[in-house]
């Protein structure tokens, strides 16, 4: 059985967003709404990222360090598509689903709205409220034609693309990496591309002893 994950390597992100401007052509997202965010990482504590970067605390256009030793790094944060969900585990209505794959999505049509899933996620700012009618840039549909539904009271995070994989394609934000930062496919094959990227390099699992099993790799 397919068990899908990402690696991301921290050392060929160049932060230059293409990956996040993918994301939001290719689903369609609203003003409001990200999927995928690149932060700029000024030092080497990741055992509070899963946190921080929601608060602004790595997301800063300077340098970190003390001039000539300083530090710059970019960091990509998305849903980390978790083994065991806790978003999963607190939704009332069961609009929160895993699938057999490992690709965790939200079903507009079951939420409610009621944040629940926001508050159990140890990830802040992976997922995010439509509090009202959504508003985009542009007056057309851009994007995918299965691009995810949009609407207010549902709350939206990335989907890892599931209708592009579906049709046997990558994420969005693997199609433009023009740095070739980001690897995808089967954790459980050791032939595919995510594996072969993990095997022999160092990583680090955000908010790993939250106990979720996230499936998003930065490798170091």
């Amino acid at each position: 059985m397919t068990r899908y994950g990402m690696a991301i390597d921290v050392r060929r992100c160049v932060g230059c967003q293409a990956c996040a401007a993918a994301c939001k052509v290719a689903n369609n997202l609203p003003k409001t709404i990200s999927y995928n965010v690149v932060y700029t990482k000024t030092d080497e504590n990741w055992d509070e990222l899963g946190t921080a970067v929601a608060r602004g605390a790595v997301a800063n256009d300077n340098a970190g360090g003390t001039f000539p030793d300083c530090t710059l790094n970019f960091l990509p944060m998305q849903c980390q598509h978790c083994e065991n969900p806790k978003c999963e585990e607190v939704c009332p209505t069961g609009a929160t689903q895993k699938r057999e794959d490992g690709i965790v999505w939200v079903d507009s049509e079951l939420c409610i709205g009621c944040a629940s899933c926001i508050k159990g996620c140890p990830y802040e700012g992976v997922r995010t409220l439509n509090e009202s009618e959504p508003e985009y840039y542009l007056d057309v549909v851009v994007g995918e034609f299965d691009a995810p539904v949009h609407k207010a009271g549902a709350v939206e995070k990335c989907t890892f693309c599931k209708n592009l994989v579906d049709r046997g394609e990558e994420p969005a934000c693997m199609q433009l990496c023009l740095a070739r930062a980001r690897f995808w496919g089967d954790l459980d094959d050791p032939s595919s591309d995510v594996s072969k990227a993990i095997e022999g390099r160092e990583y680090h699992l955000m908010q790993e002893a939250a106990g979720t099993g996230p499936k998003v790799y930065y490798l170091l």
